[in-house]
């Protein structure tokens, strides 16, 4: 189990010094981060001066260093627009998006599973059939189609919720269903289909003949075996979820990383942009590796491989 950690970790390290090396390059590609931050009648002195301060006058190699030791001490600049740390603009809104990413999570595994399980148990029924066509449904449409129909209907319709905004429970409502609905909607598709190939196996079939109810043998036998696949899935949706909360983020005017992220772009402010792909691609590297970390407990036949 030693062995499968440490390689997975490795890995993990391996692919962040990977993203943050083609994030580097990519900057040096966009432009020239001079020509942005001044006006075009600055003197070739301010041009200079400005391009000395932000190290640009060194070579591609020293850059490289320079950046490296500045990821290592927790330094990616400072943000063209705000003026200010990257890290610090970042940490103000990180809250709110971990708040959001955390509830449409724990929404999708409850609805999720529990729909998948229901769908399984009935089979070829009319409540799989409506399962099983309300997934995709949710797979198939958009973040910001959803979002936008929800602010249509429960805001300007019916006043039930607040359009957007960062509050109360109520402003929670909306955002997290439109974020939640697409990953719920996979792991109720690979939920069932793990319960239906678990429901056939030999020791499902002598729990039956023991006596077993229904629920005693989803709770007891079945749903751990069926979970292997969702477990690999939840780390999967940890990119789904970061990418649609910019979305999401965007439609209700959340306060989060994410509408940091739309400013970025349509401002061009390189450092905000560089910051954004490294704490994502790590993000997604930390979830993968905690998504094999639990693999590892719930199938022991990993330890050995």
């Amino acid at each position: 189990m030693h062995h499968f950690v440490v390689k997975r970790l490795l890995r993990g390290i391996a692919t962040v010094w990977f993203v943050l090396t083609a994030v580097f390059l990519a900057s040096r590609v966009a432009g020239d981060p001079v020509t942005l931050l001044l006006p075009d009648n600055a003197t070739p002195d301010q041009r200079a001066e400005l391009r000395q301060r932000l190290g640009l006058d060194k070579s591609v190699v020293e850059q490289y260093a320079l950046y490296l030791r500045g990821v290592l001490a927790g330094d990616f600049g400072d943000s063209f627009r705000e003026r200010r740390p990257v890290t610090q603009a970042f940490v103000e809104r990180l809250p709110a998006t971990l708040e959001l990413a955390a509830a449409s999570l724990a929404l999708a595994v409850v609805l999720g599973a529990g729909a998948g399980i229901l769908a399984a148990l009935n089979r070829n029924r009319p409540l799989d059939r409506l399962i099983m066509s309300l997934t995709f449904i949710g797979q198939a449409l958009p973040n910001f189609v959803l979002g936008i129909a929800m602010i249509l209907v429960f805001s300007l319709l019916l006043r039930w919720l607040p359009s957007g905004g960062y509050g109360d429970w109520r402003s929670f409502v909306m955002p997290v269903i439109t974020l939640g609905t697409s990953s719920a909607s996979s792991i109720a598709r690979l939920t069932r289909s793990g319960m239906l190939d678990v429901l056939k196996q030999d020791y499902v079939r002598t729990a039956r003949a023991k006596g077993l109810v229904g629920a005693a043998i989803v709770l007891r036998h079945a749903l751990r075996n069926a979970a292997l696949p969702v477990v690999t899935l939840l780390g999967m949706q940890a990119g789904v979820l970061i990418a649609g909360s910019v979305i999401v983020e965007t439609v209700f005017a959340w306060p989060g990383v994410g509408r940091l992220i739309v400013t970025a772009v349509t401002f061009g402010d390189f450092p905000v942009l560089q910051f954004a792909i490294v704490i994502v691609s790590a993000s997604v590297v930390l979830a993968n590796s905690l998504t094999d970390a639990l693999y590892t407990v719930l199938d022991p036949r990993v330890r050995v491989a």
